[in-house]
């Protein structure tokens, strides 16, 4: 039995592929569409600019206080009377609490 070629199939259905029509009309750009991506794009930038500051507004912070800490430290340890420089080899620390005896 021959294939009727009157019969339709896989060969005589479109797609894309087959179809050389672009699907902006014309070929031309849509100029609404772009500035509808780049405003969002411009307003998600800003918003990241700002966390960013924000976020190195707290980091510019944290190391002024530790070079604060850090001076006052380099500066305790560079005086001659500070408390580690005078105890002796000999000395034994004071101690600051006292032993009590529990009856049980």
């Amino acid at each position: 039995m021959p294939i009727s070629s009157g019969l339709k199939g896989l060969q005589s259905i479109k797609s894309m592929q087959n179809v050389a029509k672009s699907g902006i009309p014309n070929k031309e750009d849509s100029e609404f569409i772009k500035l509808y991506m780049m405003e969002k794009e411009r307003n998600r930038l800003k918003s990241e600019e700002t966390k960013m500051l924000q976020r190195l507004e707290i980091i510019q912070i944290r190391l002024k206080e530790i070079q604060i800490y850090y001076d006052e430290k380099a500066g305790q340890m560079q005086t001659p009377g500070t408390k580690v420089a005078k105890v002796k080899k000999g000395d034994s620390p004071k101690q600051d609490f006292k032993t009590m005896s529990i009856d049980y």
